[in-house]
């Protein structure tokens, strides 16, 4: 059994046709993106590998064998790298929901600490971007999670 056909934690084990395509699909194009070629081309080039070898002097099975499963390995990794990125964005996600309406301290520029009241939350690119409403009306958004130096109970 491949470990693409093992469910994810918290993910049922009945995926829908269309949804494990898509994961397949998404693997292949992520393959295809860090290393230049597709894991059937990889296979392609196995294939012309053993074509096109001498016949005095065959590859041993066990190198094809080898070669394979370092390919297989490779697809793997890149696709368990893909939903760590994506587990990691929707943790940050939920965690972030937590800080409505909560003051926070932000870091200015200039050295500054400016605090508010956290009053939206977005998602830019995978990023969470928030909005935050001063004590003097002013509206300041775009702001990362990583400007936040203190959080506290709203007032």
């Amino acid at each position: 059994m491949s470990l693409a056909a093992l469910p994810i934690v918290g993910q049922s084990a009945a995926l829908p046709a269309a949804s494990s395509a898509a994961s397949n699909q998404a693997a292949a194009q992520t393959a295809t993106n860090a290393f230049g070629l597709s894991f059937d081309s990889l296979l392609k080039i196995i294939l012309t590998q053993l074509t096109y070898q001498d016949p005095l002097k065959p590859m041993d099975n066990f190198q094809f064998v080898s070669q394979l499963a370092q390919f297989s390995q490779i697809q793997q990794g890149q696709v368990m790298s893909d939903r760590l990125q994506q587990l990691v964005a929707s943790q940050s996600a939920a965690q972030a929901t937590g800080l409505l309406g909560k003051t926070v301290d932000i870091g200015g520029s200039n050295g500054a600490t400016v605090s508010g009241t956290v009053k939206a939350l977005s998602l830019q690119n995978g990023d969470v971007q928030f909005t935050i409403a001063t004590s003097t009306g002013q509206t300041i958004s775009g702001l990362s999670l990583s400007a936040i130096t203190q959080v506290r109970e709203g007032n």
